[in-house]
């Protein structure tokens, strides 16, 4: 990791233990709240009231713990049931949802561990981080004012001047520690939010049942689109120049004994048509499964998308061997599908694809230039993308700051099925 990326995270996390004080507070009204809601329920129902709203006040607690905890890469899933419909706030049913879910007691139970956690995780970070700058700063300032009785470190009591300013590298390297130290105590918060924040087994199995469902309908709809696709594109394409070929061979057949100049015409038209025909039939298939996947592989199916695309692409790839054609499809029209939304909507000078393997994981990243802003709902493609890849439970993050870059990172499950049969690795 390059020195400023060690610094950047670790003044991010110092940061983060700053803001992790108040939410350590704010855990314990949320929990005496939560108790006094439940104690409240008996009485002229109040908690039917009060509860709900306690519940989604720490869940959206809980909600921002785990997007913090995924900052230092540690996920937290949310494993909520669906609200059933006709749940009304406020009414029984809704109180119902609530009450049954096991994670709304998850949520419960990690708020007293949660703050303590937090806050001695945090004070003890800002506290080594506080006593690095109290040598560097204030030390030197108290022994040149004759302020007696102070040490610092290794050195105590202070009588000099000289022994004062020997707290400078003693205090820069108690801050260097405290700011490489932070990130890794931040991310023990993190584990500990997970054990009481994640799904559990039962709740993982509802959520991948429920993820698959909505997957396999996705599937089955893009499925369906493709094939509409194909039928209209040779309906429209190659058929009619098929149907127009045979009625020219036929009129030139009809005319060749009485006007053979004509039908030598009518014959080089219907060659010009199957020509046509041909490529354009040729383009379809390319565009069902491209050739080159067949021939080169990934690597070097994307390193041809990467020349024929009308912005300069790089291409890093580092894949020791095949993959399962199915998924090198899938790989292969996402990342053309990215390159796409960097040519035409981005504005982009320039872009990167990079593509890797590791563990049972294919990693993508297509990077561009570009202003940025780059949002899934507005319609770029970018939803295509993610339904093509959630076909092989696959996921895409997409970060896209207004100025850019914009980068799209896709992730695919799977294990490398044949060795390396064209060059896979390198740059281009």
């Amino acid at each position: 990791m390059d020195s400023r990326d060690w610094i950047r995270d670790g003044l991010h996390a110092v940061a983060g233990a700053a803001l992790a004080v108040p939410l350590a507070i704010v855990n314990i009204p949320l929990f005496v709240l939560f108790v006094v809601s439940l104690v409240l329920t008996p009485v002229l129902g109040l908690g039917l009231v009060l509860l709900p709203l306690v519940t989604m006040l720490i869940r959206a607690r809980a909600d921002l713990a785990r997007r913090l905890a995924a900052g230092y890469r540690v996920v937290i899933a949310r494993p909520y049931r669906p609200r059933p419909e006709r749940a009304v706030p406020g009414g029984i049913r809704h109180y119902r949802w609530l009450v049954t879910d096991p994670a709304t007691w998850r949520d419960a139970a990690w708020l007293l561990p949660g703050a303590i956690a937090g806050l001695a995780l945090a004070l003890v970070s800002l506290g080594i981080v506080a006593y690095g700058a109290e040598g560097i700063l204030l030390i030197p300032l108290w022994v040149s004012l004759g302020v007696d009785g102070y040490g610092y470190g290794v050195i105590w009591p202070i009588d000099t001047i000289g022994e004062g300013f020997l707290s400078l590298p003693q205090g820069a390297a108690i801050l260097a520690i405290g700011v490489a130290a932070a990130p890794h105590l931040r991310q023990a918060e993190a584990y500990t939010a997970r054990l009481f924040l994640a799904p559990t087994r039962a709740a993982e199995l509802r959520l991948r049942v429920s993820q698959l469902t909505v997957t396999r309908a996705d599937t089955v709809d893009a499925q369906a689109a493709e094939l509409r696709r194909i039928e209209r594109d040779l309906h429209d394409g190659a058929q009619a120049r098929l149907v127009s070929l045979g009625m020219t061979i036929g009129l030139a057949e009809e005319i060749i004994d009485a006007d053979p100049a004509t039908a030598r015409k009518l014959l080089a038209e219907a060659r010009e048509n199957s020509t046509t025909a041909l490529h354009e039939l040729r383009h379809l298939v390319r565009g069902i499964h491209p050739p080159v996947l067949a021939e080169r592989g990934l690597a070097g199916a994307v390193r041809a998308l990467a020349m024929a695309c009308a912005i300069p692409a790089t291409v890093t790839a580092s894949l020791p061997g095949r993959l399962d054609t199915p998924v090198e499809s899938a790989a292969y029209f996402a990342v053309a599908e990215a390159l796409a939304n960097a040519t035409r909507h981005s504005g982009a000078g320039n872009a990167a694809v990079e593509l890797w393997h590791t563990g049972d994981l294919l990693l993508l990243r297509v990077s561009d230039d570009g202003r940025g802003g780059a949002d899934p709902d507005r319609g770029t493609g970018l939803r295509g993308i993610e339904r093509r890849l959630a076909a092989f439970d696959g996921t895409m993050s997409l970060s896209s700051p207004l100025g850019g870059p914009t980068v799209v990172t896709m992730e695919l499950p799977c294990a490398l099925s044949s060795p390396r049969t064209s060059p896979s690795s390198g740059t281009v």
